[in-house]
């Protein structure tokens, strides 16, 4: 292993001059700190490629030094030490960035595999941040297919116009990126993108976010509020699910986009607004006319232009592209190897018919990344077909228990497999990883 330097944190100075010695017996360079707040001072004046810190300090202790490195200096693995062997903590520091958790007395044999395998991460997560650049934590258009190039082709003749364009596909198909990609493209790519997902609010509340309010509109306006449209002034205006629009709001919408003008709710004073709006729906916009459900006069106006998104099913090879993107960037995300997908799990993929489209398709490569046990993707890494989350029949085995019980059994599963990683089991579980923390202990 090649020499490194460490920052050694301990407020006991034996300790702490036992474990500096043991590393410099290896080669290694040492700089010394007796808490937290001492370790921060040194990062900031050493260039340092680790740090090993003992967890019970009278003064900013291992688990906030943890916190603080990670805010301050991310590429910098943490090796967390203690005196108590405590699973449960353990587990907490692992699932919130260290490396690793030693119990004292150190076992210097542990401890030197320790050190490898923490930096070993920490060069090949700089390496894939350096190939892949920005392309794997900026969003944009993926594949080749002849559907892709038509439709790339389509954004290029309309992104510097002023054209109002509706863009209709599948639920998880891609059509907010197709507007990001028409706005970053246009003449306003400087001014604001603003999204709004239309089904999500109540007609009161849509049209609060979309034309603001002033102060006394209504009970809790408190204080005036600039809406979405003048927030995307000089820019443009996502509305995602158009179809969902209720026919008030489809009235005001269309004045705005007749005669650039609006009115806050509450207010009288006329507001002028320059903003490009770009529509989408899951639903035939044309279909929903004809029912009466959308204004003949608005759906013209939102359809001066109409953009088509091919579903996954028809985009060929792109699966492979953009499954194996998914792969790389969220190992980016888990801080490991960018892994291989097998030609098995390749095959895999293609046999399935993604009614989620690249939505699902991403989900699926963030749950396989988080449980694959190798740097490569087996087909059993993948969830299962038709959204089965649980082989029910053994999760519930014999004993028939509650769904609280079975749903403690699962996390309980899958964190064991994803070993006690939280950010990873919450990427498999589909929920955000504090909703994980909240949940009763397995």
């Amino acid at each position: 292993m090649a020499a490194i330097r460490a920052l050694v944190v301990d407020d006991d100075d034996l300790s702490r001059e036992m474990l500096a010695e043991v590393l410099a017996r290896d080669g290694h360079s040492v700089v010394l700190a007796a808490d937290g707040s001492e370790a921060l001072r040194r990062l900031a004046e050493n260039d340092l490629d680790l740090v090993i810190s003992d967890v019970q300090m009278a003064r900013t202790g291992g688990f906030e030094l943890l916190a603080e490195v990670g805010r301050r200096h991310p590429d910098t693995p943490v090796v967390l030490v203690t005196a108590y062997a405590d699973p449960r903590a353990a587990m907490d520091a692992v699932s919130h960035g260290a490396a690793d958790y030693l119990t004292k007395p150190v076992d210097i044999a542990q401890l030197r595999a320790t050190i490898a395998r923490a930096l070993e991460r920490t060069s090949r997560r700089r390496e894939h941040a350096r190939a892949a650049g920005e392309d794997l934590t900026r969003r944009s258009l993926i594949g080749t297919s002849a559907a892709m190039i038509e439709l790339y082709k389509q954004i290029a003749q309309v992104a510097p116009t002023n054209a109002t364009i509706y863009i209709h596909g599948e639920s998880g198909s891609g059509k907010e990126l197709v507007a990001r990609t028409i706005h970053e493209r246009s003449q306003r790519a400087a001014q604001p993108f603003v999204a709004v997902n239309c089904a999500a609010l109540t007609e009161s509340l849509l049209e609060s976010e979309l034309f603001g309010h002033e102060k006394g509109a209504f009970t809790g306006a408190v204080a005036m509020r600039r809406g979405l449209f003048e927030a995307a002034d000089g820019g443009t205006l996502f509305l995602d699910e158009i179809g969902d629009v209720t026919p008030k709001l489809q009235a005001q919408l269309l004045r705005v986009l007749q005669e650039g003008q609006l009115r806050r709710v509450g207010g009288t004073q006329e507001l002028t607004v320059d903003v490009r709006v770009i529509t989408a729906t899951n639903r035939d916009l044309a279909a929903e006319m004809a029912a009466g459900r959308i204004r003949a006069d608005l759906f013209y106006r939102l359809s001066v232009v109409a953009l088509g998104v091919p579903p996954l099913r028809e985009r060929g090879d792109d699966l492979v592209e953009l499954a194996k993107h998914f792969a790389a960037r969220h190992a980016l995300d888990l801080g490991r190897a960018v892994p291989e997908l097998t030609e098995a799990t390749l095959a895999a993929l293609r046999a399935r018919s993604w009614p989620g489209n690249v939505r699902e398709l991403e989900n699926a490569l963030a749950r396989a990344v988080a449980m694959c046990r190798r740097d490569v993707i087996l087909p059993s890494d993948l969830p299962a077909a038709a959204s089965t989350a649980v082989d029910t029949a053994s999760a519930i085995d014999a004993d028939w228990p509650t769904l609280e019980v079975l749903e403690r059994r699962y996390i309980e599963k899958v964190l064991a497999r994803v070993d006690h990683n939280k950010t990873a089991a919450a990427q498999v579980l589909g929920i955000d990883r504090r909703t994980l923390q909240r949940m009763p202990k397995p």
